[in-house]
């Protein structure tokens, strides 16, 4: 079995992927990146009766990774770039060669997937950090999914100022329920079922404006959401997106644990030969730079950017079948 865990600064997600399959996914919470990777370890293997000696590797990425400097339990331990484990999980999950993924986390990154090209070409200070400081300054909760019911009372037309609201007729490609400034109509008499609704659809257009615009020259159509935010009702405003600038959203399964799925694939990615010799789960056709750091009891051996391959990504092959146990 080989383990995928993306380390958040409080928040570890873990996969398996053994026999051609992801299993079991989970995630964990703490107060700090060390004891949330080792909770999760410990309760993956815990809660599914893994033995470690069924354990081939542990792949860890995230932000919070950096912090894992020896193997976990002892076992071959390697860690990979957040960005590369989100392009290689995307292209898996839709069999697509060309699209851009949208990591919605606490803050919102970019990747450009094209082909055997995986690259990170920006991101926005806006996502789940955003929504929770909001709401827990105006609606004394940082309960996401607390706000998100809440939401779902709320009018929009209350608090988002619309284009029919500023003029009678429609603009070129504005309809008039259009959003002309987002909580354009904030006032102190505001209900919460609406501001709610209203913070949840500031943060989300602004994603998924954002995520179009950076890709408006690039000719990229289809775009993969990722992330804990796609737990929130992402679909109406991704669809009005998508129909004003004719381009698609796709929201794949377990997309929440998609960074984790990705770091398993680095591993097997690697794990090839010029023989196109089958290796672990997939067909591997050519050999590539390496873009997996392998961390040992000696500490993390570099690589150009401390933890991280400076190598570009071979070619991706949506390579595991789709099934999720």
């Amino acid at each position: 079995m080989i383990i995928g865990i993306d380390v958040g600064g409080s928040t570890t997600k873990i996969v398996g992927v053994k026999d051609g399959e992801i299993r079991n996914p989970m995630f964990v919470t703490a107060k700090d990146p060390v004891t949330s990777l080792f909770g999760a370890f410990g309760k993956y293997i815990y809660d599914h009766s893994i033995q470690l000696s069924e354990v081939e590797q542990v792949m860890l990425t995230g932000v919070g990774s950096s912090y894992i400097q020896q193997p976990l339990y002892g076992l071959p331990t390697a860690r990979t770039d957040e960005f590369i484990a989100n392009g290689l999980s995307a292209q898996y999950a839709t069999g697509l060669d060309r699209l851009m993924v949208v990591s919605m986390g606490t803050g919102t990154s970019f990747v450009k997937v094209e082909r055997e090209k995986i690259r990170h070409v920006g991101g926005i200070g806006i996502g789940g950090g955003t929504l929770m400081g909001l709401s827990r300054l105006l609606l004394h909760t940082q309960d996401i999914l607390w706000v998100s019911e809440l939401a779902g009372k709320g009018n929009l037309q209350n608090v988002d100022l619309q284009i029919q609201d500023i003029c009678q007729t429609s603009l070129p490609g504005l309809p008039l329920d259009a959003t002309a400034s987002l909580l354009g109509k904030l006032d102190n008499n505001v209900s919460p079922e609406d501001l709610a609704l209203g913070l949840m659809h500031m943060v989300l257009q602004s994603i998924g404006q954002a995520a179009v615009l950076s890709a408006l020259e690039m000719g990229i159509r289809d775009f993969v959401l990722i992330g804990n935010l796609t737990q929130l009702p992402v679909r109406p405003v991704s669809y009005t997106i998508a129909q004003m600038y004719d381009v698609r959203f796709i929201i794949p399964a377990n997309a929440e644990y998609q960074t984790a799925i990705g770091a398993a694939l680095a591993y097997i990615k690697e794990n090839r030969n010029k023989s196109g010799k089958v290796i672990g789960l997939i067909e591997l056709v050519s050999i590539g730079e390496s873009f997996v750091s392998v961390i040992s009891a000696a500490g993390c051996q570099p690589s150009g950017k401390p933890g991280f391959p400076t190598a570009p990504v071979p070619s991706v092959h949506p390579c595991l079948p789709r099934t999720v146990r």
